[in-house]
């Protein structure tokens, strides 16, 4: 549905620090995505140990920044910058994901709205498993009252 590119121009990740490749499906309460990049050497989150399954939780984040700038736009209207404030109930069911063969699957769905407040549920799976699963908060900054 959409690709890097257009995936990029909605949220502030550029580069390889953009960890989702495409987005198979969305709608006004939930986003599903795609990533092929975990295996990758020169990964911005991976160590010298590897890249380890925490980093789910970037994953997870990204997906609802993608679905917010996707819900923005669909509206005309600028995206509002989020800061992450809370990661609640994660869940890792594997260890680490440099060494995992497939595509990674994401998906994020609102939970509540209120304001500028934002609690998103997030799965990511491999090959149709569940490797990691959570809740996240976000505040969001309404530009158009910055200033």
């Amino acid at each position: 549905m959409l690709q890097r590119a257009e995936i990029q121009a909605l949220i502030p990740h550029q580069g390889a620090m953009c960890l989702w490749d495409e987005v198979l499906a969305w709608d006004a309460d939930r986003i599903r995505l795609r990533a092929r990049n975990h295996r990758d050497t020169d990964h911005p989150l991976r160590s010298r140990d590897g890249l380890h399954a925490v980093h789910l939780c970037e994953y997870g984040a990204q997906a609802m920044a993608v679905h917010g700038g996707l819900r923005s736009r669909e509206k005309g209207e600028p995206a509002k910058p989020g800061l992450l404030v809370a990661l609640r109930d994660v869940r890792l069911h594997v260890t680490r994901i440099d060494d995992l063969p497939e595509a990674l699957d994401g998906e994020a769905e609102v939970l509540a709205e209120a304001g500028l407040s934002q609690q998103y549920a997030f799965r990511i799976f491999h090959a149709g498993d569940l490797i990691a699963e959570g809740r996240a908060a976000v505040m969001l900054h309404d530009v158009a009252t910055a200033g």
